[in-house]
C-alpha cells in the first residue's frame, strides 16, 4: 500500500509542519549556517550539575515514588510548591488544587484549546503571535482575530473596538490569548494601564483571558511592569500558564496551568486520555530545584547573559541594516521581530535562498500573524548563538536584504 490518505482524519489533515522544526531540521547538518531561527535556550545556562544530583537524591531517596505512575493533575507535593513559587515569583495566590501540571507549556496550550474551543468559535491574539498557540487553536477549529501591537504590546483600545463589534454580530467570542510580559516573537511588555484595561474589557464582555507567561522570569529592563495579568484578576477569569523551559531546561518538559477550580477538573479529565500524566521524576526534580532555591538563583543569572545577546544582535541590526526595516526592541524574551519594508519581499520565499547563498536562517513571519499577512516579516532568536555570531548573522541578513526583492 502507497497511499494512506483515505485513513487520514481530518483534523490530521489540517495540520501543517512547523516552520521552527522544519528550518532546525534543515539545519542540524549544516555547520556553515548561522541559525537565527529557533527559540532555543543556550545550554551554558543549563545548571547540569545541580540537576544531575537532585536526580540522582530523587531517585535513590523517592524511587518508590519518582519512578511510579502519579495522579493526572500532578504530584500534590509538586503542586503545593508551584503554588509557592507563584507567590514568591509572581505575586500570584493560587491554591494547589487549582494548579494542573503539564508536559510543557505546549501541552497547556494544547489542552485549553481541546477543552474550551468548538469549531466556529473566535480566539482574540496580538498579530503577531505565538505560533504554536495558533497552530493549536487552529486544530481545534478556532478563527483566529488578530489586535495590532506596538513597541507597549497589544493595543487594548482597538482589542476592545474589535470585541464590541463581533459581539454587535452576535459572534462566539471565546477567549483572549495573551503574552503580556517579554512577547513571542516581539518581545514586547504591556506597561500596566493596558494590563488592567484588557482585564477589565474581560469583565465587560463576559470573556475568558489565558495567560502566557514563559519569559518573566528575567527582562532586560528593570523599570518595566512585569506583574503579570493574573494578578489583575478580581473575578477569576484569567487562566495562567507556564513552563521550567526558560528559566531551567526545556528537556524537562514540566508546565502548570492555573486556573479555576471548575476549569481545573475540566482540563485534568482531558489531560486523562492525552497522556495520563507528566512524568514524575521531573515533577519531583522541577520541585526539588524550586524548594532547594535552585531555581530563584539560576534565574537571577539568566537576565544579564540574555540581556548581552540582545545588546549584540540591536547593536548588530543597526549598524548593517538598511533604514527600510522596522525592529522590535524587546524588553524580554529571545527574539527580535522584524518587518522589510521593501515591495515583493517575501521571507518565506526568501528563506531557501538565505540558507544555501547567504548561510543564515531565520523563521519567516508569516506564521506569526492571524490574518496571513506578514510575508515581508521574520522573526530573529538571540538566545543560542555567541555574540560575535549573532553580529555575523545579521550581517549576512542585511546583505540578504539589501540584494533581494
Amino acid at each position: 500500500m502507497d497511499d494512506y490518505t483515505r485513513f487520514i482524519s481530518s483534523t490530521a489533515s489540517k495540520i501543517k509542519a512547523s516552520e521552527i522544526r522544519e528550518i532546525l531540521a534543515v539545519i542540524r547538518m549544516r555547520r556553515d549556517v548561522i541559525s537565527l531561527a529557533g527559540g532555543i535556550p543556550d545550554p551554558r545556562t543549563f545548571p547540569r550539575k545541580e540537576l544531575a544530583e537532585i536526580a540522582r537524591r530523587m531517585i535513590i531517596d523517592l524511587g518508590d515514588q519518582a519512578l511510579q505512575y502519579s495522579e493526572t493533575k500532578g504530584i500534590l507535593e509538586v503542586r503545593e510548591m508551584l503554588s509557592h513559587f507563584l507567590f514568591e515569583f509572581r505575586g500570584i495566590s493560587v491554591d494547589a488544587e487549582n494548579i494542573l501540571v503539564t508536559t510543557g507549556s505546549q501541552q497547556a496550550l494544547d489542552l485549553i484549546a481541546r477543552t474550551l474551543i468548538d469549531p466556529g468559535d473566535i480566539v482574540i491574539t496580538e498579530n503577531p503571535s505565538y505560533l504554536a498557540a495558533i497552530g493549536a487553536f487552529k486544530i481545534r477549529g478556532a478563527r483566529l482575530v488578530g489586535i495590532p501591537i506596538d513597541k507597549q504590546g497589544m493595543d487594548t483600545y482597538k482589542l476592545e473596538e474589535k470585541v464590541k463589534e463581533l459581539k454587535s454580530r452576535g459572534e462566539k467570542v471565546k477567549f483572549i490569548y495573551t503574552i503580556p510580559v517579554g512577547h513571542n516573537p516581539a518581545g514586547t511588555t504591556m506597561p500596566p494601564d493596558r494590563k488592567k484595561h484588557l482585564v477589565e474589557i474581560a469583565e465587560k464582555y463576559d470573556l475568558l483571558v489565558v495567560e502566557d507567561d514563559p519569559y518573566s522570569y528575567f527582562i532586560y529592563d528593570e523599570t518595566v511592569d512585569i506583574r503579570p495579568l493574573k494578578t489583575y484578576d478580581s473575578e477569576d477569569r484569567v487562566i495562567y500558564l507556564s513552563t521550567v523551559s526558560k528559566i531551567l531546561a526545556p528537556g524537562l518538559r514540566i508546565g502548570w496551568i492555573a486556573s479555576p477550580k471548575d476549569l481545573t477538573r475540566r482540563f485534568e479529565l482531558v489531560k486523562q486520555y492525552m497522556d495520563l500524566h507528566s512524568p514524575t521524576l521531573n515533577q519531583f526534580i522541577v520541585a526539588e530545584a524550586i524548594r532547594s532555591g535552585l531555581v530563584k538563583e539560576h534565574a537571577h543569572k539568566l537576565a544579564p547573559f540574555y540581556r548581552k545577546k540582545r545588546d549584540a544582535m540591536l547593536e548588530a541590526i543597526k549598524e548593517y541594516f538598511p533604514d527600510n526595516v522596522w525592529y522590535t526592541e524587546p524588553v524580554g524574551g529571545f527574539f527580535v521581530f522584524v518587518y522589510v519594508l521593501k515591495e515583493g519581499f517575501d521571507t518565506s520565499k526568501l528563506l531557501e535562498k538565505a540558507i544555501n547563498k547567504y548561510r543564515v536562517a531565520y523563521v519567516p513571519g508569516k506564521s506569526f500573524h492571524t490574518d496571513e499577512r506578514g510575508e515581508n516579516s521574520m522573526r530573529l532568536s538571540f538566545s543560542y548563538p555567541d555574540s560575535d555570531t549573532i553580529k555575523e548573522g545579521i550581517r549576512r541578513i542585511s546583505e540578504l536584504i539589501k540584494n533581494e526583492a
